[in-house]
């Protein structure tokens, strides 16, 4: 053998990986494990920048879609410029026929053409390139925002002169929407299949990559692997607020569905964005239990912020509890106490048994409270016959009463009546006796809920002298009737409060 043909044989299996190269010492330098493509996937490879290439192009596993040209030496008539692996993972070229090159590496098949041409040849020497690669078919399932089957390209499409890169593990979460707040990305499971019909199994701690740079968590991908990303089974607030930093997690902009139920003003379902549906507060951020209640009116002055609670469920389909103390977020400031919303949560504001007169001076100032609400005072209370009061959440029966004026000389001066609209739509109704030197009490000076009407009803003497007064001097007397909005007055008539004398 001359050293003239030896020469050429080298050059020639050189010039099969030139064009991709360059851009694979670069890439492998950056993510070193990319370089497996067995099961020593998790390694660190001690090799050369060269070899790495070399390494990085002879482990691509051809299919069918990739485009390929083979050329043989000093022999034209049976070159080929461009083929496709077909469907049944074959190329055709001259005289030869069809070659299977699905499953084989680069210089595999560059092996199984040599072997073809023999025949015809007296030693072929075969460069084989790869002109274009398929688009690689990866499936991700678990806490990501849209799980499914997704092709990912191994070229780099920002590049202008786009070369071989296989994508990564990052690339295909952010491909997929990122992943949800009840990821655990400490034990993210990669499946990949093996040539023996096996499956080989890697596990991932992707918060090492993100909290300590470590690029062999953020292993490059190969066709046919499947990504996994369990749910977390304690969910840590402040680790969350980290994730969803980083551009693993879920766009900011993306619509979060949250149902709010018990003690707040409107309770509902609610669209939240940037914070809030409302456009003025769109200051960006993701969506907090505190913003949320404020979308729904705020809380009540019932409500028990020390045990409010989120329900979500997981994409395993099992409920997480996570429990919030609005309470302790007021005292210390800690924004992990005001943790994070994903879509489908639900939020449970239970009420108290018995309302804390030192918290509700402080929840009354919270951004997530009511700032106030409306009731009515109807009948003999100062000089007018009805008033319509917006007062903060925190106000009692007795300070509605002086903040309408006070009961007048014509009014029953024992007792008052309080008219509760409830929830449910139905109306209580109850006498309490009026003591101005009562603190808060739910009997005797309880605290006002949204919608109250307090009716302050005619003294006996008041009531006999307008009905000398409607005999003797009717016209005058039509001054001394209440004048309430009809649908309070409907209320009253309703309940048989309204005099008719």
């Amino acid at each position: 053998m001359s050293f003239g043909f030896l020469k050429h044989h080298f050059i020639s299996v050189t010039l099969g990986i030139a064009n991709l190269s360059l851009y694979s010492i670069l890439w492998v330098a950056n993510t070193p494990d990319s370089l497996a493509q067995q099961p020593s996937v998790r390694s660190q490879p001690t090799a050369t920048q060269s070899t790495r290439a070399e390494n990085l192009v002879t482990s691509y596993i051809l299919g069918p879609g990739d485009r390929l040209s083979v050329d043989i030496f000093d022999a034209p008539e049976y070159s080929v410029k461009e083929t496709q692996v077909l469907i049944n993972g074959t190329i055709n070229l001259p005289v030869v026929g069809s070659i299977v090159v699905q499953g084989l590496t680069l210089e595999q098949a560059r092996a199984e053409i040599s072997a073809q041409y023999n025949s015809i040849l007296k030693r072929p020497v075969v460069t084989l390139n790869l002109l274009d690669a398929r688009p690689m078919r990866i499936e991700i399932a678990g806490e990501v925002f849209r799980p499914g089957f997704y092709s990912l390209s191994l070229y780099d499409p920002e590049s202008r002169t786009p070369e071989l890169q296989y994508p990564t593990i990052i690339d295909a979460i952010k491909k997929a929407g990122g992943v949800t707040i009840a990821a655990d990305v400490r034990q993210v499971v990669l499946r990949r299949p093996q040539p023996s019909g096996s499956e080989q199994m890697i596990n991932l701690n992707l918060w090492d990559f993100f909290e300590n740079g470590n690029f062999s968590e953020n292993i490059s991908l190969r066709d046919g692997d499947t990504i996994y990303i369990p749910s977390t089974t304690d969910v840590n607030p402040a680790e969350v607020r980290q994730l969803s930093n980083t551009n693993l997690a879920t766009e900011l902009d993306n619509p979060v569905n949250v149902t709010i139920v018990g003690a707040v003003q409107r309770p509902g379902t609610y669209v939240l964005i940037g914070g809030s549906t409302r456009t003025e507060l769109r200051l960006g951020g993701r969506p907090t239990v505190t913003s949320a209640l404020g979308e729904a009116g705020g809380i009540t002055a019932q409500a028990n912020v020390h045990q409010v609670e989120i329900h979500r469920i997981t994409r395993n389909n099992t409920e997480q509890i996570i429990p919030v103390n609005l309470w302790e977020l007021l005292q210390t400031g800690d924004v992990n106490k005001d943790p994070l919303l994903q879509d489908g949560d639900t939020i449970i504001i239970p009420t108290v048994t018995a309302v804390n007169p030192g918290e509700l001076s402080s929840l009354a100032k919270a951004s997530f409270s009511n700032p106030s609400i409306q009731v009515t005072v109807v009948g003999e209370v100062g000089n007018q016959n009805s008033v319509a009061l917006e007062v903060p959440i925190d106000t009692t029966l007795n300070q509605a009463l002086l903040a309408a004026g006070g009961v007048n000389r014509r009014a029953n001066q024992k007792f008052v009546e309080l008219i509760r609209l409830n929830p449910d739509g139905t109306v209580s109704q109850r006498k309490i006796e009026v003591d101005y030197s009562q603190t808060l009490n739910e009997q005797t000076n309880p605290l006002l809920r949204e919608n109250d009407i307090i009716v302050v009803q005619r003294s006996g003497v008041t009531r006999f002298s307008d009905w000398g007064l409607a005999i003797s001097h009717p016209v005058n007397a039509i001054g001394n009737g209440l004048v309430i909005p009809t649908r309070i007055f409907l209320i009253l008539d309703s309940l048989d409060i309204i005099d008719d004398d």
